[in-house]
């Protein structure tokens, strides 16, 4: 199923790109790894507010990613979430149904959809330890797998920065080749869920330096 043309979307993946890569010197890696067509999600790391629009600045499809329920206030903020494809999502209740549901229904649209394993920013800017929620959605929905690194956010602006460092920093977004069912579902263990986060993990921390200069 195609995307929905929002002008909006697309103006700000066209803004997006332009100044990561030229204010930011950002760069996209192993692009081609990011499905074409069809249900995927995009598995991260989370270290930066910037974090949502580098991921899905170097490829033209169209992604969803999940914001804090509070901020879809009635008015001109919810219009500009809605038009960027942000998942409203109840961060505080431990487990919103309702965003999973949403997102179930984007995969069964053959839509892609931006999951932060670590369900928060990070404070140090190193990865942290999977939380279970990706590996229910993939487990549950068994489409591809992206896993994603994206190095140097956290120096341009990290959880505690009050501006973004612009011209001092670099950012690589490092796109890995995409796991399947068979290499990260494994249904009869007990911690399924919890195993198939930190498969998922493990790929994203493979993903470093050496991996963006080899290619």
């Amino acid at each position: 199923m195609s995307n929905t043309f929002k002008p909006i979307y697309r103006i700000g993946h066209a803004v997006s790109k332009f100044v990561f890569q030229n204010l930011l010197q950002a760069e996209g890696y192993g692009i081609n790894n990011v499905p074409t067509k069809g249900p995927f999600l995009l598995a991260c790391n989370h270290a930066s507010f910037l974090d949502p629009f580098v991921a899905g600045c170097f490829f033209d499809r169209d992604i969803y990613f999940f914001a804090r329920k509070s901020l879809f206030k009635p008015g001109i903020g919810k219009y500009i979430l809605d038009q960027f494809n942000a998942i409203p999502v109840d961060r505080d209740s431990g487990k919103d149904v309702s965003a999973l549901k949403r997102v179930l229904e984007l995969l069964k649209k053959d839509q892609g959809v931006l999951i932060f394993l670590e369900g928060t920013r990070s404070f140090d800017g190193s990865l942290q330890p999977a939380q279970k929620g990706i590996g229910l959605m993939a487990c549950k929905t068994q489409v591809p797998v992206v896993p994603t690194h994206i190095i140097g956010s956290f120096d341009v602006w990290g959880r505690e920065g009050k501006y973004p460092k612009l011209f001092i920093n670099k950012i690589a977004v490092v796109y890995g080749p995409p796991l399947y069912p068979k290499s990260y579902d494994f249904p009869d263990d007990p911690n399924r869920y919890q195993k198939a986060a930190d498969i998922i993990n493990a790929a994203i921390a493979k993903l470093k330096e050496p991996f963006i200069e080899a290619i």
